[in-house]
């Protein structure tokens, strides 16, 4: 007797190729003046554009060589004194053996740590015995992903408008871990928790710290050099040099005592001899203005509070000299709320008249105050910041009320200047630019409208480069600051707690997401009332929630009220309610209704095709759609040539490059898999997992479904040494990206289970399977249909290791909870009946196998048709037993 076709494989999630949902976009509400209110749907994935790279641009980083004498070390003094020890044990420690060499220079804020490593860095790049030499702030993590995106964009400047943030920071971290003879100057570091993934990701090369922290230091380095202040005669030489540049022989008479008042610290003693040498007062004038203005003392850690007393007293007596420019002290204040480089200066073109801000930063640039940079952006000394953020009664530079106005004020600037989407790519340098000036901003709390809508803008993009978390940290300050500035019920807070509920479903945090979707929905219906199209986006978002919990019992009525109120309010052929006709289909394909949802699909795409054209990118997404419902009903003949024609479009209108492209790159690869085409299903799918690598980073959450689904690929064409290496890498980056718990890291757990099982190993099998079924029942309930996959995948196992009496209670207890949460038609409860049928066969029941196994077939020839592919098996294995 011939082998009995094999059952419906068990283990995989309804969807085994888990693809990127190319069923969900954004609904964009306006809501008086908020701005764009995300609104997940099931239409368009991702939005953003991406150019074609070159094959220059994306040869491998060991071949990437850089450029000669590349340096951005920042000009801190053109005069340099003393500091001949601490150059020298510089030196030394840079110049130990070792792959990678660490030394640090710690001291007061001000004492001349950047001076000092700017003078090593710049004697070093001449002699050229280092290449690059590459300068980063270091004082917060997004500023060191800043610096690294920067190395990354000077390297290959070819990428700058293509890569997002996070992978052109990775690119730089790989290109350092391949190559030698680099410096790299991390700069002004708050904590060396910031900088050791940095130092654990470039194993080569020479670092150069500097920081205000004298400990924490033996973790990184034995090679510390404390910094202190300069000596007597190295300050007097300073100042002078400074004061008198441009009349040699000129006497400075006092200058002794004044460097002892400025603490011989040499940021102090630049900033004075530079506005002794632009003011023409002598010394003693200068002591006379500090004695009768003496600055505020801050209340900071011990080691910067001389620093910050002395710089308050030169930031007085240099706006009170720079009184005749109205603008400069304003420009300062605005100043000291952004990061302290790198500030783009066309921020200030809205400050006041052309002429009058260009000369009030002229003006502050000759006094040191701030640094106008090569390449038109400005800097100045944190220190300076924090005096100018700070109100004092007795300073009218820094009077309360002027401060509050200009922190007003550089928010709305700054909200002027973001790009008006997060979607394009021609933005992204833009955003990126701005994106550490909005960090340093908003870590100084506000509640004002237009920094709500900064926060929500900045959100939006974060989400889309994939930093979900970050995003959601934004969102919830975005509703603070709205709720608390424009009232909990003014309607962009109901938007900003709307985009926060849809960045929680993103995160998989269906606990908070479900519960503030359903209050921002009863919100919006009170405020606004049922038929506001915010309150219809509300609902659909709610919608979308219960269908991604697998509450299918409350998403699809709701997507259908939802659907009939666009209808009757926006009209049947308006965009919103096509993408909620949309979005219906996509509900009825979860519940197992390929008839309805096909025919939704179908009509939806003939409206889509006539009223927005054949190649708009919600067309195409309907193409998408369309072709995987077919594909789901088994009718692979319709399905892979209209993801073909889908693949071939969207690289004609969107890109090759284009997440979207990418996606349905994965799905036609997905069908021909289908098809058992493996032989042209890898290549698809190995081709698609570099293109996400290279375009979205190996972090970003598409790129590790792309490689589970290359995984499952191998795993059917039974190369389980791949599939199971690339299965544990899936579920170790998923664990550290998106948490234990979230719902993809748990399909990443069943699957590496599958494929221990496949391999023969039944302990490690078994084991992640219970630990799965555990964890599902525990986050998504013991009703997700998830939970019901997991609860039939160790049935499954069971029965594989011979123990028939656990299997068979599993299966009936899973086929019973199919039949109440997803009814007796749908295909997976048909998988389920099949499975029970096969356990009660290995078990030598066949009074209970055969009837089973003929209501099943029954079952798929009425619902899933005669031809379909399980119906085949089904019919098989009846066949066999017969």
């Amino acid at each position: 007797m011939s082998t009995p076709p094999t059952d419906p494989d068990p283990d995989r999630d309804p969807d085994p190729r888990e693809q990127p949902s190319d069923s969900s976009t954004r609904m964009e509400a306006t809501a008086s003046g908020q701005g764009r209110v995300y609104q997940a749907r099931r239409d368009m994935t991702i939005n953003e554009h991406q150019t074609v790279l070159s094959a220059e641009a994306i040869r491998p980083v060991d071949q990437v060589a850089a450029p000669q004498r590349l340096v951005n070390v920042p000009v801190h003094t053109h005069l340099f004194v003393g500091r001949s020890d601490e150059l020298t044990g510089l030196e030394r420690a840079l110049a130990s053996a070792g792959p990678v060499v660490v030394a640090a220079v710690h001291g007061l804020g001000g004492v001349g740590k950047s001076t000092l490593a700017a003078r090593y860095a710049v004697t070093h790049a001449r002699a050229g015995a280092v290449n690059p030499v590459w300068w980063i702030t270091a004082d917060t993590p997004a500023s060191i992903e800043a610096g690294m995106v920067g190395l990354a964009v000077a390297l290959q400047p070819e990428l700058a408008t293509v890569l997002p943030l996070e992978a052109l920071a990775q690119r730089a971290f790989s290109w350092l871990a391949c190559h030698q003879n680099w410096l790299l100057v991390l700069d002004n570091v708050t904590t060396p928790a910031h900088i050791q993934p940095l130092l654990a990701q470039a194993p080569t090369g020479r670092f150069l710290i500097t920081s205000r922290l004298a400990t924490g230091w033996h973790q990184i380095t034995s090679a510390v050099v404390r910094l202190d202040v300069l000596e007597e005669d190295e300050a007097l030489d300073l100042l002078t040099a400074i004061a008198t540049l441009g009349r040699p022989g000129a006497r400075l008479p006092e200058a002794a005592r004044l460097c002892a008042e400025l603490g011989y610290l040499p940021l102090a003693i630049e900033q004075a001899g530079a506005y002794l040498h632009q003011s023409g007062l002598t010394p003693s004038a200068y002591l006379d203005l500090l004695a009768g203005n003496p600055a505020v003392t801050y209340d900071q850690a011990a080691e910067g509070a001389d620093a910050e007393r002395t710089i308050a007293r030169i930031w007085r007596a240099t706006l009170d000299h720079l009184s005749d420019t109205p603008l400069a002290g304003q420009v300062l204040r605005i100043l000291a709320w952004y990061a302290s480089e790198a500030i783009p200066r066309t921020l200030l073109e809205k400050v006041g008249e052309p002429a009058l801000v260009q000369r009030a930063i002229g003006r502050l640039a000759a006094y040191n105050m701030i640094t106008v940079v090569d390449d038109d952006t400005l800097s100045l000394h944190r220190l300076v910041q924090a005096v100018a953020r700070t109100p004092d009664p007795n300073d009218p530079h820094r009077a309360e009320a002027d401060i509050q106005a200009a922190h007003d004020q550089a928010t709305r600037l700054l909200d002027d200047a973001i790009p008006t989407t997060s979607e394009e790519p021609a933005d992204w340098p833009r955003w990126r630019i701005l994106l550490p000036h909005i960090a340093a901003l908003t870590d100084h709390p506000d509640t004002t409208d237009v920094l709500a809508h900064l926060l929500n803008e900045s959100g939006l993009f974060l989400r889309d480069q994939g930093a979900i978390i970050r995003s959601i940290d934004y969102f919830q300050r975005a509703h603070t600051a709205s709720a608390q500035s424009l009232g909990v019920d003014h309607p962009n807070a109901l938007g900003s707690r709307n985009n926060l509920g849809s960045a929680y479903r993103a995160a998989g945090d269906l606990g908070r997401a479900i519960p503030l979707l359903e209050r921002t929905l009863a919100d919006y219906e009170r405020v606004l009332g049922t038929d506001h199209p915010d309150t219809l986006g509300s609902r659909n978002n709610l919608a979308g929630a219960y269908e991604s919990a697998g509450d299918l019992g409350r998403a699809i009525p709701l997507h259908e009220r939802t659907l009939a109120d666009y209808e009757r309010v926006l009209g049947t052929d308006h965009p919103d309610t096509l993408g909620s006709r949309n979005n219906l289909a996509s509900a009825y394909q979860a519940a197992g209704d390929l008839k309805q949802a096909i025919s939704l699909f179908e009509r939806t795409l003939a409206d889509r095709e006539r009223i927005l054209g054949t190649d708009h990118p919600s067309t195409l997404s309907s193409r998408n759609n369309l072709a995987g419902a077919y594909q789901a009903a088994g009718n692979l003949r319709q399905a892979i040539p209209l993801h073909e024609r889908t693949l071939a479009d969207r690289e004609r209108v969107l890109g090759i490059d284009h997440p979207s492209t990418l996606i349905s790159r994965n799905n036609l690869a997905s069908a021909y898999r289908a098809a058992g085409d493996l032989e042209r299903a890898i290549p698809w799918y190995e081709r698609t997992l570099a293109d996400y690598e290279r375009v979205l980073d190996s972090d970003h959450p598409d790129t590790l479904t792309s490689r589970n689904n290359l995984a499952s690929a191998y795993q059917a064409a039974g190369d389980l040494k791949q599939a199971i290496s690339l299965f544990e890498r899936t579920l170790a980056d998923r664990e550290r990206i998106l948490g234990t718990d979230h719902p993809s890291t748990l399909t990443s757990r069943n699957n590496l289970a599958s494929a221990y099982r496949m391999a023969g190993d039944l302990g490690r099998g078994i084991s992640l399977f219970e630990r799965t079924l555990a964890d599902r029942e525990r986050v998504l309930g013991i009703d997700h249909p998830s939970t019901l996959i997991s609860r039939n995948n160790l049935a499954s196992a069971y029965r594989a290791a011979g123990d028939l009496k656990q299997a068979i209670s599993l299966f009936e207890q899973t086929l019973a909870d199919y039949e109440r949460v997803l009814d007796s038609d749908h295909p997976d409860t048909l998988t389920s009946r099949n499975n029970l049928a096969s356990a009660y066969r290995m078990a030598g029941d066949l009074g209970r196998a055969i009837p089973l196994y003929e209501r099943t077939l029954a079952d798929y020839e009425r619902v899933l048709g005669t031809d379909h592919p399980t119906t085949k098996v089904v019919r098989a294995n009846l066949s066999a037993l017969r």
